[in-house]
């Protein structure tokens, strides 16, 4: 069939504030990085880009793991990498699932011929350490893995203890960053993860594409202890860590403009300062939560058990949840993303992620929900602008 080229417009989505639940709005610095001229896989300078990003990610993650590094994937790719590497048939792997994210970590759990030992928590709640210490008992698993920000549902399971209970039972400990890296404290060794994934286009605020993985030294010997080969030859650390160490040994053409990206972003999180970039996302969150409770909206996850950058909200009652959030898009440029599983259609999913996490955004997306919900003859509270400053100004 024939193409007429000039049915091929130029590439123009028009504005969107991005506070859904990923991918967030980036400085333009990223964008200036990204647009850099791209160079060979073997050049000098791109090998010194590449080890000062490693540099910037083991600061993030807080870890001293020299295999730390990006893959050439979205978030899920490091999921599917923390896992194709570490497990072999018949391994054992009991999963904390709170939502979405803990249920795809059992699907490749399972993919990979393990035995799955699913702990299931009621979606918006945390992973109980005490629910996980009662499915070890009498167990010898090989992994124990947690969503450690659980994207489907804006709560937060705390590492520390469930990693004691993994290393107590002869386990490495598998924690899933995506959500949470840049966003609250992620300190990997303290907390006793031998193997943590994240991505780049939540609080990191890069573009999609890359995801972000760190193997300790425990991971590392698993690896290394394999019987058989790993299953997925592109997420193949035995071999990509080849060519991100002192060999430079080529695996695959990295993702060069999105490295470049990736590192810019992460100097701007230095720039600002890991904790005061953690009291920015928490002042933000308390302020979207402060109005849209002014607004008669409720919280899905109780307070103490909240993200900050992802805020899940039950719907208002009487409104429609996909022409919502498709006038925020249309009239305002505003996206929020909606329920996943089991939550479809229960919940909106606000994110302040990154760069997006400031006061006008907040402001804007409480302005705009606020004049949507009345537009659908929602009954709406008043006060919530006034409740939001009065967080800031506390």
């Amino acid at each position: 069939m024939p193409i007429n080229i000039q049915d091929f417009k130029d590439i123009d989505p028009g504005e969107r504030l991005l506070l859904g639940a990923g991918p967030c709005n980036v400085a333009p610095r990223v964008f200036r990085a990204v647009a850099a001229p791209s160079i060979g896989y073997l050049d000098p300078y791109l090998f010194k880009i590449m080890d000062e990003t490693q540099e910037l990610l083991r600061a993030l993650f807080r870890t001293e793991n020299a295999v730390t590094l990006p893959m050439s994937a979205t978030g899920g790719g490091g999921m599917e990498t923390a896992f194709v590497n570490l497990l072999e048939p018949g391994d054992q792997v009991v999963v904390g699932v709170n939502g979405l994210f803990g249920t795809r970590m059992c699907d490749i759990a399972e993919r990979l011929g393990c035995e799955v030992v699913r702990v299931d928590v009621e979606w918006g709640r945390a992973v109980p350490a005490e629910r996980m210490e009662a499915a070890l008992k009498g167990k010898s698993p090989k992994i124990v893995a947690v969503v450690n920000a659980e994207t489907s549902t804006g709560a937060c399971t705390p590492l520390k203890d469930i990693g004691k209970l993994a290393h107590d039972h002869g386990a490495m400990f598998l924690a899933d960053t995506v959500t949470s890296l840049a966003g609250i404290d992620v300190s990997i060794d303290a907390d006793g993860v031998d193997v943590a994934y994240s991505g780049t286009q939540k609080c990191i605020s890069a573009f999609p594409g890359i995801s972000l993985v760190s193997f300790g030294p425990a991971a590392i010997k698993a690896l290394e202890a394999r019987t058989t080969k790993v299953p997925n030859w592109y997420l193949d650390m035995t071999m990509i860590r080849e060519y991100w160490g002192p060999a430079r040994k080529y695996h695959h053409t990295p993702a060069i403009n999105m490295i470049y990206g990736l590192r810019e972003a992460l100097r701007l999180v230095f720039e600002e300062g890991l904790e005061a970039r953690f009291a920015r996302h928490m002042l933000n969150h308390k302020a979207l939560v402060a109005g849209l409770e002014a607004m008669g909206l409720s919280m899905l996850v109780p307070a103490g058990e909240r993200l900050p950058m992802l805020n899940a909200v039950r719907i208002a009652e009487g409104a429609d949840d996909a022409k919502t959030r498709g006038t925020l898009l249309r009239e305002y440029g505003i996206e929020i993303s909606g329920g996943l599983g089991e939550l479809g259609g229960k919940v909106w999913r606000i994110g302040l992620m990154g760069y997006n996490a400031q006061p006008k955004n907040v402001l804007l997306l409480l302005a705009a929900l606020q004049a949507v919900l009345k537009g659908q003859g929602v009954k709406v509270g008043a006060g919530a602008i006034e409740a939001a400053a009065a967080v800031w100004a506390g």
